[in-house]
Order: C-alpha cells, then sequence, then structure tokens
C-alpha cells in the first residue's frame, strides 16, 4: 500500500509539473494591441495573421480600427495601444510625443465612389454639387485629403455629411444613401457594391501613412517586430495586394 500511495504522489507531482509547465508556457506569450487607420482593416487583419505565424510567441489582439484622428486623440488622452499606424503624418505628428520614430510604410490617393450602375451620373469632381455627397470630416484624413482635392479642382462642395473615417463614408454610398463619396482608392477597389472613378488631381493629393511603436509599451520589442513586419517584405507585399502604393 505504501508503494501505491508513493507512485500516487508521484503521479500527481508529474501533473502538476507538467500543469505548472504548461502555464509558464502560457505566461511566455506576449500580446500587443495595435491602433490603425480605418482603410487600413482589410490588410493590416492579413498582416497581423502573417505576423502571428512568424512569431508564436506574440498574439496580436483585435486590431483596433477607426480615423486616425479618433484613435491620436485616444492616445493623447491616455490610451496605451503598443503600435499605432495612421493614415497621415499629421495625427502621428499629433501624438510623437507619445512615439517612436515613425516609418512611412504605405500611399494611398483618392477616387470617386458611386453605387453600383452611378444612378447619379457622376463623372467628374464638378459633377459632385447638387448630388448627394458624403466625405470624411476635414479633421480626419481621408477629410483633409478631400479638402485639398476639391480645392485643387475648384470645386465648392457642402457634403449631406461629414463622417469620422472612410469606411462610414464607403457605407453610405454602398447602401445607396449617398449618390458619391471621396474614399481611399483602397477601400473602394475591396467594395464590389460600388464603382471607382478616378479624379482629376488625384495623384497630386498622396497619403502617406507612418507606422510607430509606442515609447510606453509594456511590450516593446513585440511592438517593434510588428512594425518591422509591417514595413520588410512581407508586410509590403500584403498592402500591395491590397492596393497601396509602396513608400
Amino acid at each position: 500500500m505504501p508503494h501505491r500511495r508513493a507512485v500516487a504522489v508521484i503521479g500527481g507531482l508529474a501533473l502538476a509539473g507538467s500543469a505548472l509547465a504548461a502555464c509558464s508556457a502560457e505566461d511566455a506569450r506576449t500580446s500587443i494591441t495595435v491602433f490603425a487607420a480605418a482603410s487600413l482593416a482589410a490588410s493590416f487583419d492579413d498582416i497581423a495573421e502573417g505576423f502571428e505565424g512568424e512569431h508564436a510567441d506574440i498574439d496580436v489582439e483585435p486590431i483596433v480600427y477607426d480615423g486616425s484622428s479618433t484613435l491620436a486623440t485616444q492616445i493623447a488622452e491616455g490610451a496605451a495601444p503598443d503600435v499605432f499606424a495612421s493614415a497621415d503624418e499629421a495625427n502621428m505628428t499629433a501624438v510623437d510625443e507619445f512615439t517612436e520614430t515613425p516609418e512611412i510604410f504605405a500611399e494611398n490617393t483618392l477616387v470617386i465612389a458611386v453605387p453600383q450602375g452611378n444612378p447619379a451620373g457622376i463623372e467628374t469632381l464638378a459633377d459632385l454639387p447638387g448630388a448627394t455627397v458624403v466625405t470624411c470630416a476635414a479633421e480626419v484624413p481621408c477629410g483633409s485629403a478631400s479638402v485639398r482635392l476639391l480645392d485643387l479642382a475648384g470645386v465648392e462642395l457642402e457634403p449631406a455629411s461629414l463622417e469620422q473615417n472612410v469606411t462610414a463614408v464607403l457605407t453610405k454610398v454602398s447602401t445607396g444613401d449617398a449618390d458619391a463619396g471621396l474614399v481611399y482608392a483602397t477601400d473602394a477597389a475591396g467594395d464590389d457594391t460600388v464603382e471607382a472613378i478616378v479624379p482629376e488631381h488625384a495623384d497630386e493629393v498622396v497619403n502617406r501613412y507612418p507606422v510607430a511603436a509606442l515609447s510606453g509599451s509594456d511590450s516593446p520589442d513585440a511592438a517593434s517586430a510588428f512594425v518591422d513586419y509591417v514595413t520588410g517584405a512581407e508586410g509590403q507585399q500584403v498592402l500591395a495586394d491590397h492596393g497601396f502604393g509602396a513608400p
């Protein structure tokens, strides 16, 4: 009987040791939080998947997507992501006291998005006044780009609504709530419910996307690794596949 009890004790210790080893392995894993511009949603979801495939010890939490100005405001007010990817340089500059050195990783331009079939007959920026048109608000990167584009074309426009991110603009166009909207080329290309019209001066209004690790990150090595992946060959291929221009 004592022998059988000893075996039971040894077995129990083995099980406990296995459990401790499993816990230690779990504890060794690192997770990072990424804030990214709404226009990056599809590409960054793919990038996160590829990154995790190459870094088995790092988990990317579900990425927080929104207008860059909204995300920058949240960071300034105390939100603590590990990585921030903005759709323009201005919003990255607004939080430069919280970030490491940003790197430009992509470029994007604007198109006129219209519902399939283009029922309002929009062909150029000059056709937008008088139609129901939505754009991003001026403080949002796609909104400031829209203002510059319209100014270059000499078009005065009173949008039916001003949205806080490009996804909201595209949604109003795709559902037929708007005759047209100014969105990024990459967003229109990824939505088969809309058609894209490349307007004049589009190549003169180019948004450059910076990414940076946050200086207060609890996982600085993992955050830097994610930035390196975005700016490296694998991340750049994913971005190109989604229609982004190279920096």
